[in-house]
This record gives structure tokens, C-alpha cells and sequence, in this order.
């Protein structure tokens, strides 16, 4: 049988596009089911500020009357305009084990792109690199935490034999909280000792106005790096509104020197662990036991999601224990808060400082993504 490719509009009807990994996932036993009411804003303009400077499609893959297989394809303008390199992406890649449904669906995105002036495909980026990036492969056995993506085995493959080939690997690093170096207990010792260094918690009551102070840092600390795309204010907003339901003030704050935010640590408590058994499902009392694990009865694993410091810090001596002290800080305040498993990252495998630190500290890598691009001709 041929493969028909089905295009949906974002703000239109996706359900095809929404369901699939239901039947694709069944029987894996470490997928959980994105909630359905969240994955379907980050589809949907106007919820989703990404397309304020952004705009994409999607497509299904049908065969034998069914649906087997999806991808978006997107334009980021606010990536074009920092790399001026005619670079779009592919997102929400998931198929059956079917090159040809594999190669249909990745085509259709090709052609999209290449359409609109694009030389250079790369991702999954699910929409943007500040979403869910990479695609799995290593590390199947382990459910994904929260703001991370799940895999097919033979998905990887997949996009080889279309053509695709590795651009950066994404490493996530298991910490199980337990004591970290003694050098890394010193340096916390010694810059906590400092009067001009302060650390203070990101709390429900001041989330509004430190989500600002967070973009400030991350677009500073991250503008280097790989792929980078800044957050924009807009984006910073969601962000804030989001925290309010997972925010643990407990995990999450801001260094300040001489009262001028320089760092910022932001943990998330995994709603995966708590939403694992609602099947991406909300409504009508998903929302009461996910509120009720998150708030009351708490979960036992966080991901660190942002670890950044100013450039200005970098190479000041004075200063440089500060990364490892605020690493220290978050085992000292998790641990505390009953917190027995960490994830840290994504980082890039290029990252060779960022990785060092966290194998210092005691993180393993045990999850690899990969970033997958290919030339357009």
C-alpha cells in the first residue's frame, strides 16, 4: 500500500496528530503520556508564544487505512536572525519501524522548508531548542523526566537511512542525592562565606519578577553556546505562569553579589513521577491527584533545568568556586526536601567544563539524545 501524508495547520484539528503515541508507545513500559491539555497549547498559536517569531505545519502518515507516523517542520526566525544560516527544523518525530513511512514523512518536511528558503534541515526540536530537543538513543529503559522527550528504538535508524546525519549530542546525567566532594563542600563553605554573596529562594510570591531576572541570566550565560536561541519576553511570561503550579520553592533560586542577581539554579519537581498513570488525561479528576502528588504528598525526583552563571564571573578566581558551591546548595536543599533523584541537563557533549563539573559532583551520564541534520539540495 502507498503512504499518504496528511498535512494539519497549526490552531486547526490535529487530534491524528495529538493521539498517535498512544498506539505506537503501548507496551513500552517507561513511556508516560504527555498531558494532552499542555502538548496541544504548545501546538496552538496564541498559546504558545514560540509562534510569535515562528511559524510551522504538520503532518501524519497513514497507510492500510491507519495512522502511522507524524513530524512537524517549523521556521524559527528568532534563530535565523542570531545564525543567519538557512537552518529549519523537524519535530514530534514518531513512526512505526517503516523506512519508507520514516522517509515519506521527513520528504514532506524537506519540501516544506526547502519551499520557504531553507537549505539545512536539523532536529527533533519539539518546537524549539528551549522545548524538548533530540532523539533518544540511549538509555530506553529509563522513563523521561519532566520537559524531556521518550523514544523508539528503532527511530535513530530511521532518520540515518534517510540521510540524516549526527550534528550534537545531548547528554542527561543521573544524580542520586548523597554527599558531593569535599572540594565541593569547601567551596560552598567558602563562598557562602562571603557577605557579599546572598542566596535567595524563587518563591510563588516573587516567580513574576524573578522569571525576568532568570531570561536576563540564561540569555547571557547560554549565548554562546550551540544552537542558542535567546527566550523572549513573551516566552519568559508562559514560563512564569507555568511555575506556579510547579515551582518547589525549595529547589529553586538566585545568587545575588553585592544584591545584583548574578546566578540562577532552577529545579523542577518531575510531574512526570506524578502524572505517570493519568495516560496524558487532565479531565475529569486527573487534575485533583496530579495537584495532590505535586503539593501534598510530593515526588522524589527533580530535574535541574538551569544551572547559569553571568560571563563576567567567568575567570574571576575570586569566584570560581560559585558553580560547585551552588550545585552543594541544591544537594542541601533537596536532600532536605526529601528529594532522592536528580537529573541534570541537558548538556552538550561539547561542553567539555559543564560536563567535567557535573562528573565531579557525582552525575552519570545515563541518557543520550542526538541532534540529527542534513543538507538541503
Amino acid at each position: 500500500m502507498s503512504i499518504e501524508i496528511r498535512t494539519h495547520r497549526p490552531g486547526q484539528r490535529i487530534d491524528d496528530f495529538l493521539n498517535l503515541h498512544y498506539e505506537l508507545f503501548r507496551g513500552d513500559p517507561a513511556f508516560i503520556a504527555p498531558l494532552e491539555m499542555e502538548l496541544r497549547d504548545r501546538l496552538t498559536p496564541g498559546k504558545n508564544p514560540f509562534f510569535e517569531h515562528a511559524e510551522a505545519v504538520y503532518f501524519t502518515a497513514w497507510k492500510n487505512g491507519r495512522c502511522v507516523g507524524r513530524i512537524s517542520a517549523q521556521i524559527d526566525h528568532e534563530h535565523l536572525r542570531i545564525h543567519k544560516d538557512r537552518t529549519g527544523f523537524f519535530g514530534f518525530f514518531d513512526t512505526i519501524d517503516d523506512q519508507e513511512v520514516a522517509s515519506a514523512l521527513l520528504t514532506a518536511a524537506e519540501s516544506w522548508l526547502r519551499d520557504r528558503g531553507m537549505q539545512r534541515v536539523r532536529g527533533p526540536f519539539s518546537l524549539s531548542i528551549n522545548e524538548e530537543c533530540g532523539m533518544l538513543v540511549d538509555g530506553f529503559e529509563h522513563p523521561p523526566v519532566v520537559m524531556m522527550p521518550h523514544g523508539l528504538r528503532h527511530q535513530p535508524k530511521l532518520v540515518e537511512g534517510a540521510g540524516y546525519q549526527k550534528a550534537q549530542d545531548l547528554y542527561a546525567w543521573k544524580y542520586v542525592v548523597e554527599p558531593p566532594p569535599e572540594r565541593a563542600m569547601k567551596a560552598h563553605a567558602q563562598i557562602t562565606s562571603m557577605p557579599e554573596i546572598r542566596f535567595r529562594p524563587i518563591t510563588l510570591k516573587s516567580v513574576k519578577k524573578d522569571v525576568p531576572i532568570l531570561l536576563d541570566i540564561f540569555n547571557d550565560a547560554w549565548s554562546e553556546n550551540w544552537g542558542f536561541v535567546p527566550l523572549t519576553q513573551a516566552e519568559a511570561k508562559k514560563m512564569a505562569n507555568d511555575l506556579l503550579l510547579l515551582l518547589d520553592e525549595r529547589i529553586a533560586f538566585i545568587v545575588e553579589l553585592h544584591g545584583r542577581p548574578v546566578a540562577v539554579c532552577l529545579t523542577l519537581p518531575n510531574l512526570n513521577e506524578a502524572a505517570r498513570d493519568l495516560g496524558g488525561k487532565l479531565l475529569p479528576f486527573g487534575i485533583f491527584k496530579l495537584l495532590y502528588r505535586l503539593k501534598v504528598q510530593k515526588v522524589k525526583s527533580a530535574r535541574l533545568l538551569i544551572l547559569g552563571i553571568r560571563k563576567e564571573l567567568r575567570g574571576v578566581k575570586k569566584y570560581g568556586g560559585l558553580s560547585a558551591a551552588m550545585y552543594t546548595e541544591l544537594y542541601l536543599r533537596g536532600s532536605k526536601a526529601g528529594y532522592e533523584f536528580c537529573e541534570l541537563g541537558w548538556t552538550l557533549e561539547s561542553n567539555r567544563p559543564i560536563n567535567l563539573g557535573i562528573k565531579m559532583m557525582g552525575g552519570k551520564i545515563y541518557k543520550t539524545y542526538r541532534i540529527y541534520e542534513k543538507e538541503l539540495g
